[in-house]
Parts: structure tokens; sequence; C-alpha cells
């Protein structure tokens, strides 16, 4: 991979870089999620990238700000008695979130260049990481066009569910990929030497998609607040199956759209993926990944109770960004299931 003559020294250079990015990208995470649950997110009106990273100075600067928001139809009618002091709470977290992005991206670009400039990429490689940072930029252009939804003469109160959950999704994807090309660079020799049977593979790719969907089923709840519609359990509102699970003004669109349906299909694919780890640390438990699959399962339990605890308690702040921020390491443990499954998958035992 590295054109140079001690790769090794490159490869520890540029897996410290990506291990940088993914801790950053996990924290970015963690601020969208707090800018979700302030209701932060439409305090700020206008993508400018550039002039956007100086925030408002003085009374006039704020008042401007302010006047701006006051024309959401958030403002209008959810937060019309909302003083100035409360709107500069909720802008500084959106302006945070703004900034911490940019950081990410100046981060990721300045390290790219170096790499080139000090040609250790080979075309692989290259297009490797260009293609993260693509993924990268994009998540900007997502992002604007998420709260773009909840602006405007046609807005929402808040901004679109599915635009959220694409937004969620993507961040999802950039810090898996982030993930699985620093374990691709890993030094040395492989240290797993029982092989994964073409069926262990397949569960630990399986258990994966399951992951990422029950996370973007998640972003729906959050984008509908539905967490804090129904906050019994195991029943919804005393029943097993919510009688306003099909909404008729939504028709089709309650699936992802009405509280009760997005909240019980969170539910039943949490229960789902739950014995699906379970069931994949038995498939796994004679192979090379046993101690993963295990630790994945764990990950996946531990995940599952915290969930319910969060709705018991009505999804507060606190519990609602650890259960966000626990489910991103479920992610990356079924990451590294995966990406373990298929390494150990091509060790043969010698002759």
């Amino acid at each position: 991979m590295i054109i140079r003559s001690n790769p090794s020294s490159a490869e520890q250079v540029i897996r410290a870089w990506l291990i940088i990015i993914g801790f950053m990208v996990y924290a970015m995470i963690l601020i969208g999620g707090a800018t979700r649950l302030t209701d932060s997110g439409l305090s700020i009106t206008e993508w400018a990238p550039i002039r956007g990273m100086v925030p408002p100075f003085g009374a006039e600067g704020w008042a401007a700000e302010f006047d701006k928001y006051r024309q959401t139809t958030e403002f209008q009618q959810q937060n019309y008695n909302m003083s100035l002091g409360e709107f500069q709470y909720i802008y500084w977290w959106e302006w945070g979130h703004r900034l911490f992005g940019r950081l990410i991206g100046l981060v990721a670009v300045s390290g790219l260049i170096f790499f080139v400039v000090k040609r250790w990429l080979n075309r692989r490689w290259l297009i490797r990481l260009g293609l993260l940072i693509t993924l990268g930029g994009l998540q900007g252009v997502i992002g604007w066009w998420m709260v773009a939804s909840g602006i405007g003469e046609t807005a929402r109160l808040d901004v679109a569910p599915y635009r959220l959950m694409t937004h969620f999704g993507l961040a999802l994807l950039i810090i898996g990929i982030t993930a699985w090309y620093w374990m691709d660079l890993a030094p040395g020799p492989r240290a797993m030497v029982r092989p994964v049977s073409r069926i262990g593979v397949w569960t630990a790719y399986g258990l994966l998609g399951l992951v990422g969907l029950q996370m973007l089923t998640g972003a729906l709840v959050a984008g509908l607040d539905a967490g804090r519609s129904y906050t019994d359990w195991p029943l919804m509102a005393g029943e097993f199956f919510p009688t306003p699970y099909y909404e008729a003004d939504l028709g089709a669109r309650s699936l992802f759209e009405g509280r009760a349906a997005t909240q019980f299909n969170h539910r039943i694919l949490a229960y789902g993926l739950w014995t699906a780890a379970l069931l994949g640390a038995v498939v796994h438990r004679r192979s090379g990944v046993s101690r993963i699959s295990v630790w994945f399962a764990g990950l996946v339990s531990a995940q599952a109770v915290l969930g319910i605890i969060t709705l018991l308690h009505t999804a507060p702040l606190e519990l609602a960004l650890m259960h966000q921020g626990l489910g991103v390491l479920v992610l990356l443990a079924a990451v590294r299931l995966a990406w373990s499954s298929r390494q150990v998958s091509e060790i043969r035992p010698a002759a």
C-alpha cells in the first residue's frame, strides 16, 4: 500500500489519523444527538460555510439572528414565548455542532493532502480515503438539506424524520468505513487461526446489517419524538400491538411517520437483533471470532436494557445520549465482527 522505504511507519501515521477522525465523528454524533434533544437544530436558519464560522456579536447581531429564528414554524407554533437568553442557549448548540463538523473536515482534508505530498498512498488507497472525505463533505450538504425542511413557507415544526434518518445513517456509514480502513492497516499477521465457516461469515454480515437497520429505525423514532409517546413496557399503552399503528391520514406513511408504528417497529427489531446476537455467539463459538461475537452479544444486551430504561424514564437527555452512544459502539463491534470473520475465513489450517 505505502510507497516509501519504511511502510510500517507510514501505516502507523495513517492509522493514527483514522482513529482521530473516528473519535471526532463519534463525538459529532453525540453532539448532534444533544442538538436534536435540546431542539436546537433550527436555531441557525442559513447555511454559510465560511461566514457561519463567526457567531453573532453584540446586541444588534443577536437581535438579527433571533429575528430570523422568529420566522420559523418552530418558533411561531412552539417557542413563541422564548426569550433571547433561551434562544442563545439553543443557538450555541447548533453553532458548536456546525463548527465541529468543519473541524473534522479540516483534519480529514489536511491529513489526506499530507499523505499525498509524502507519496504514501497508492492508487487504491487514494481512492478509498478520497471516498471517505467525499462522504464527509456530502454529510454537510445533507445536514443543511435536513435543516431546510424546518425552514421556509412549507416548513415543518421539526426537521423531516426521513432527512434526519439519512443524516444519521451517513454518519454511521462514515464511522463504520473509518473503522474498517483502520483495521485493514493493522500491522503484522492475523493472530486468529481457527477459520470461520461460510455460515459464520454471512451471520456476521447479517448482524451488521441488522444493527444498521435498527439504528435507522431509531433515528425515525427520535425524529418524531416517538420515544416519549409510549413510555410503558413491554406493552404500548397497555397493548402489545398499538391500535393507532396504522393512521388513516398517513396511510402507508404510518410506517415511517407514525409515532406508534415507528416505536413498535423499533422495539420488535430490537428483540430480533438481541436474539440474533445471542444465536450468533453460538454460531461463532468454535471459530477465531468467538470472543468478538460474545462481546458483541454482550453489548447488544446492554443496549437493549438501556433502551428499556431510557423509555421508562421518558428519554431524558442524559439517558438518550447514552443510548445513542452505546448504539454506535454496538455498530463498531458489528463492523469488527464482520471484518474479522472475513479475515479468518481466508485462513486454512496447515496440512
